[in-house]
């Protein structure tokens, strides 16, 4: 199955599904040397997994990570790290009642119309169970950029209609993993987790919005034609379930100004080359230029409904389909250690990359 593989020096190919015995990556071009926290990267994982708010899914998975490979002595080796998670608390019979059903805005028909086969057991590999593979994989992404003073950090920024009308520059990013939004406003954050609730009595689901920013980026990452920086950010971040946006710097917001406006004018600061302003987002011809790098992404509301729809089945038969299993009612709080891991994985390679170009 194509489409599993993600980098080009710093590599990620991930494995696995929903009701599977495990998920997990093999990562390769890791450089050599590099420091391999272990507890780093169960800590992110910790931040991604279900069951540790009652406004997500309760799904119960320890999501330990087990090194198999390429890291010896608490270091990496250079050769290929290999990872699996071991899935505990499958509950596949929760989905029989769709085993041959087309659930409304899932991947079930679409999968069925590629392959002619399909896992309908949480969705298989269209799960977002996958992206615990992501999120490992970026831990590690995480730990290189760190020693190269890159530094990324995601929140909710927006759940339904309640928005976050504040800049990152204004936030304080301590707060994140305060509150099980990951809202870094303490008011703000209270009235999404109560909307949230009252969703979820509803048998419903909420979508919203993650921002993410970038610091400590280098000039000179990404480029000028098919591997923009931004381009690269984007298709990172569409390839995450229910992400059905992305926009970075002024994004559509900039339409409405002029060019006298939007421009960034540079200046020397010290002897750095500075903007006074970043409509730009931190990329310019996609390539980066050492300001922040910033980004929203949208996120739909999650599929699985408790009210009864109507579909079709395999047969094309109509039917009901009614929501069961375990799912989040907004996916935003979950996907913010997912946006982190995905940027950190572009980064990473780009800077590899870049080393590359000069060497």
């Amino acid at each position: 199955m194509a489409g599993n593989t993600f980098g080009q020096a710093f590599r990620v190919t991930a494995f696995g599904e929903s009701h599977g015995r495990a998920i997990g990556l093999i990562l390769d071009g890791c450089p050599a040397g590099l420091e391999i926290d272990e507890e780093f990267i169960q800590a992110e994982l910790r931040r991604r997994r279900p069951g540790q708010s009652k406004i997500v899914t309760q799904r119960k998975e320890e999501d330990r990570a087990e090194i198999l490979s390429g890291v010896f002595d608490g270091k990496a080796t250079g050769t290929p790290i290999a990872m699996v998670i071991y899935n505990a608390d499958a509950r596949s019979k929760d989905y029989s009642h769709i085993a041959d059903k087309f659930r409304p805005s899932h991947a079930d028909f679409t999968y069925q119309a590629k392959y002619g086969i399909r896992d309908y057991r949480g969705g298989g590999r269209s799960s977002a169970r996958e992206t615990a593979a992501r999120v490992a994989a970026g831990a590690v992404a995480k730990l290189f950029l760190q020693q190269n003073g890159i530094d990324i950090k995601a929140y909710v920024s927006q759940v339904g209609h309640l928005i976050l009308n504040k800049g990152y520059q204004e936030l304080d990013f301590r707060q994140v993993e305060t509150n099980p939004v990951r809202c870094p406003d303490g008011s703000m954050a209270q009235e999404m987790e109560a909307l949230i609730k009252e969703v979820r009595k509803a048998g419903d689901t909420i979508g919203g919005v993650v921002s993410c920013v970038i610091t400590g980026c280098p000039p000179g990452l990404g480029d000028p034609a098919f591997d923009k920086l931004h381009a690269n950010l984007g298709r990172a971040m569409l390839s995450i379930n229910a992400c059905k946006g992305f926009e970075y710097g002024s994004g559509f917001e900039g339409v409405k100004m002029r060019g006298s406006e939007h421009n960034d004018r540079f200046y020397n600061d010290g002897g750095v080359i500075r903007t006074d302003t970043n409509h730009s987002g931190g990329i310019q011809g996609g390539i980066s230029n050492g300001m922040d790098i910033y980004f929203r992404l949208a996120f739909k509301p999650v599929a699985t409904i408790v009210p009864a729809q109507e579909s079709v089945n395999e047969a094309g038969e109509k039917v009901i389909v009614e929501g069961k299993g375990r799912h989040d009612p907004c996916v935003v709080p979950r996907a913010v250690p997912i946006v982190e891991a995905m940027a950190a994985l572009v980064l990473a390679d780009h800077l590899l990359l870049q080393r590359m170009v000069k060497l």
